[in-house]
């Protein structure tokens, strides 16, 4: 009996031991991550599904939260819809509108509102050409310039959600999109831009007479591929996105040699075959200097697997990579505690930190009240960080 005891004393103790070893090293994985000393927390401010653009006061209070909640970086939308958000001299000599015609924005300049804003609450400013080459096919400039477009194989111009796309293969669309970055680069006190997944062309695009004559010239002999997914022709193409890249991004640090230049693609293994965005290439040749990748991803274990692609191990070596966590969209909710998770499972990954698409989401629409939302955003932003 007594040996008995002896055992069961035994495996007690074993067992003890272990948890107090389990809990220390949940305690400092707790205490490493408040005494973090930088991240990229960040959000996306959109002009969908919220009105905080839409007044000076609403952009104010927002960003009077996201200040004493620690975030430090936001990222403003400020190309939307076929029309600048901002007045731009070269959205006027192109659209004929130099910001989009709505009530809220007239005699209003909000890029430099969130910059002023922002700064005073130390925030990082980086306005976000959302749309990229796309545009309403109803727009403007789809209307005032149709040659500017591209089509499918079939000659049809609009994606499934109805938009159109410009062809960023026609020299004519370059000069429009670097003239608008440009604009923006040197008329305003941004600390960068940044370009998302719409910087980029659906690989079922590029079939325009422009782009077709201009390969089968390069190409004696060749003409594109049926099949968009065609390797060649994909790869042709993406390369061709990879130099207008590589000269929009010397230009921007000639102008600006600190301008942060910001991607936010989704995964290469989808970007590449899908959308021609080759973001990989322009992180080894150095054209940009900070990736935001989307991992909108609700399963935890899929989530993960995105962060440990050899793409993302390579680039992380070389500049600062976020993820993109979706915070939940008006049509669907998401959970704060799956939003919790994939924070810690960024950090655990050893990554540059994270940005929220979008703000609204943040605290509305969700089962959860918004205050219970924000006790835990504040548990997981505890101190206030720089960017790094």
């Amino acid at each position: 009996m007594f040996k008995l005891f002896r055992i069961k004393r035994g495996l007690i103790l074993l067992v003890s031991s272990l948890i107090i070893t389990i809990l220390v090293i949940l305690g400092t994985s707790k205490i490493s991550t408040a005494t973090q000393t930088h991240e990229v927390r960040g959000v996306w401010l959109t002009n969908v599904d919220s009105q905080v653009l839409f007044s000076s006061q609403n952009l104010k209070n927002a960003l009077n939260r996201l200040n004493k909640l620690n975030f430090n970086t936001i990222y403003p939308t400020v190309w939307n819809g076929g029309y600048t958000l901002y007045p731009s001299s070269v959205a006027q000599k192109v659209l004929g509108q130099s910001i989009e015609p709505i009530a809220e924005l007239k005699d209003r300049d909000i890029l430099q509102e969130v910059i002023k804003e922002g700064h005073k609450k130390g925030l990082t400013v980086i306005p976000w050409f959302e749309y990229g080459f796309m545009t309403p096919i109803d727009s403007e400039l789809a209307k005032r310039h149709p040659d500017w477009l591209t089509n499918r194989y079939d000659g049809t111009k609009v994606d499934s959600d109805n938009q159109a796309w410009l062809n960023p293969f026609h020299p004519e669309v370059q000069q429009f999109m670097i003239d608008l970055i440009m604009e923006a680069v040197a008329r305003y006190d941004l600390d960068g831009i940044q370009l998302d997944d719409h910087f980029s062309l659906p690989s079922e695009f590029g079939y325009d007479d422009y782009t077709v004559a201009m390969y089968t010239k390069e190409l004696k002999g060749l003409i594109p591929s049926k099949d968009f997914y065609e390797t060649f022709w994909v790869r042709w193409r993406a390369d061709k996105l990879n130099e207008f890249m590589k000269h929009l991004s010397a230009q921007i640090k000639t102008v600006k040699p600190d301008c942060i230049i910001s991607i936010s693609p989704n995964p290469l293994h989808f970007s590449l075959p899908a959308s021609l965005q080759d973001w990989f290439t322009w992180e080894r040749r150095e054209y940009i200097s900070e990736i935001v990748l989307q991992v909108y991803r609700s399963d935890l274990p899929r989530f993960v697997t995105e962060l440990e692609r050899a793409e993302v191990d390579l680039a992380k070596t070389h500049l600062p990579v976020s993820v993109g966590i979706l915070s939940g969209l008006k049509s669907a909710s998401l959970p704060i505690n799956q939003i919790e998770s994939q924070v810690e499972e960024v950090r655990q990954h050893g990554l540059a930190g994270v940005s929220f698409f979008f703000y609204e989401s943040l605290w509305n629409w969700s089962d959860e009240a918004p205050i219970v939302r924000e006790k835990v955003i504040q548990r997981m932003f505890p101190n206030s960080v720089s960017r790094g």
